[in-house]
């Protein structure tokens, strides 16, 4: 971005994107900061390490008028809690793992915003995501940030072409170590601002907590089945369980380490069973983006059933079909799996259903 441009910022009030905001400013370009208020201003500012509410807005308002540059402030509560709270919610009360954070990306973050921004008459819109956006033959390509540990495409699949040619992500090319020092040098007021770990909007990782508050039927009880419908005991909400799960389950007297297989949320059950019944030969996706042209023999391709998980050696077809290599395990339905051809973002999708690596009649066998 040689030519002076004008550029909005979202500014969560973080160390990144105040130095986004920073860098472009200091380049030159007319920048204008928007940050999104997605909840209540008086429950949120007494909550420390939430975004987009409280002091956080606050702080983006500082950083803002240290650098010289127009803050707005966007009220989107009621939009967020529709799109992504709701959503959520519903969710895990249907048995499945939603991914909130992609789904604030696809909504509030990069339509909202992104409308915001052209209607103020920008050139781009700047976060401070990590990821990398790279000029290619087919038009610009989502990449993996170049910090390993700092990567943020995979929450990322389903920004669109289109959104890609009018977004930057301006330190997705820089560890975050730098960034910080950068913030420190610039004298940013959020220099020594810890990162936040949990969703915003779920204090403590307490995902049930705010599933029973938005929807209070949420805590009917059901059975505890093992793969042969053997009772084991009693739960108290499909809500406090997701696949994978081995603590906390409620069940003692086995020989050998449950997990929860699978949710079954129309008869209330939570299913579980040995490690081997985790495993995954293959998954369908739902609300598909693809940010390339998919051949109709399909692609080879490198998969994520999880943020954190390892990319898993796979093949997917156009109609949303990955098969893995080896099977995958602690895969549920609500993930999103998304697909990486080298380093760049080729495409991905919500976890409608998964295939299983042994049937339960092999299950039950070797257990």
């Amino acid at each position: 971005m040689q030519a002076k441009q004008r550029i909005a910022v979202a500014m969560s009030g973080g160390v990144d994107s105040s130095v986004v905001a920073a860098r472009l400013a200091g380049e030159g370009h007319e920048v204008i900061g928007l940050t999104l208020q997605l909840y209540d201003h008086g429950a949120a500012v007494r909550r420390p390490g939430a975004c987009c509410a409280g002091a956080d807005i606050a702080d983006a308002r500082a950083v803002a008028a240290k650098l010289g540059i127009a803050h707005y402030v966007l009220d989107r509560e009621s939009r967020f809690r529709q799109a992504v709270m709701d959503d959520f919610a519903n969710g895990y009360m249907a048995g499945r793992t939603p991914i909130p954070c992609v789904r604030c990306n696809q909504t509030v973050k990069f339509t909202d915003l992104l409308e915001t921004a052209r209607a103020l008459g920008c050139d781009a819109l700047a976060t401070g995501h990590y990821a990398q956006i790279v000029a290619g033959p087919d038009g610009p390509q989502l990449h993996r940030g170049a910090d390993p540990a700092r990567d943020q495409s995979y929450f990322l699949f389903a920004t669109t072409r289109e959104q890609l040619a009018y977004l930057r992500f301006p330190v997705g090319a820089l560890p975050k170590a730098e960034v910080r020092a950068e913030a420190e040098r610039l004298g940013l007021p959020v220099a020594a601002k810890p990162d936040s770990q949990d969703i915003c909007f779920v204090p403590q990782g307490r995902y049930a907590d705010v599933v029973r508050r938005l929807r209070p039927d949420s805590d009917a009880p059901g059975d505890i089945v093992d793969l042969s419908g053997r009772v084991l005991g009693r739960h108290a909400g499909l809500i406090h369980f997701t696949v994978g799960q081995r603590r906390g389950l409620g069940v003692g007297g086995e020989v050998e380490p449950l997990y929860v297989v699978r949710l079954e949320p129309e008869a209330r059950r939570v299913v579980v069973g040995p490690r081997e019944a985790l495993g995954v030969s293959a998954v369908r996706l739902e609300e598909l983006n693809w940010l390339v042209e998919m051949p109709g023999e399909g692609l080879t391709v490198t998969a994520k059933v999880r943020s954190a998980a390892r990319p898993a050696c796979a093949r997917a077809d156009r109609n949303g079909r990955v098969v893995f290599a080896q099977a995958e395990y602690g895969v549920a339905p609500g993930q999103a799996c998304v697909l990486y051809a080298g380093e760049r973002v080729v495409g991905g999708g919500f976890i409608a259903s998964t295939d299983g690596a042994l049937s339960r009649a092999e299950i039950a066998a070797e257990a």
